[in-house]
């Protein structure tokens, strides 16, 4: 589990990190904001990335995510008690796994039809926030075992 942990902790932070240079003005995956916005965003008509307070936001969520499997295994030092961790684990796994599926919907196509977005999303976005929302879901249930 030690393992499983660190992978998901260390893809999270590569996310927060991504986003944090986001908020900093980096257009990369694009080559100016319109471009970079629509590769990451992909909202109809997007023109502009978000805020950099919306990008820290998201960094701040990421990085207390990842935490949570570090926590899971004890390689982080909390107070709070393990079935607490693992019930809010699953928590996070629900965000992770919604989003996930979300991608693949009709609804969520309306909403993020830019390209190359809508390609991106489905090839890469959202099968890795499944792949993160299980790694959670696991570590959860080894807590409620621990």
């Amino acid at each position: 589990m030690i393992v499983l942990a660190f992978a998901l902790a260390f893809v999270l932070y590569l996310i927060a990190a991504i986003h944090a240079y986001w908020g900093l003005g980096g257009v990369w995956p694009g080559t100016d904001q319109a471009s970079c916005a629509r590769a990451v965003v992909g909202a109809r008509g997007i023109r502009t990335m978000p805020t950099p307070f919306a990008c820290f936001a998201v960094t701040a969520c990421l990085i207390v995510a990842t935490l949570w499997p570090l926590a899971l295994v004890g390689v982080f030092a909390t107070p709070f008690p393990k079935p607490g961790l693992a019930a809010s684990a699953l928590m996070v796994a629900l965000v992770f796994i919604g989003r996930g599926i979300a991608g693949f919907t009709p609804a969520w196509r309306r909403l993020s039809p830019e390209m190359p977005f809508a390609r991106l999303d489905r090839r890469y976005y959202s099968p890795l926030c499944l792949v993160i929302g299980t790694g959670f879901v696991i570590l959860a249930f080894n807590g409620f075992q621990s």
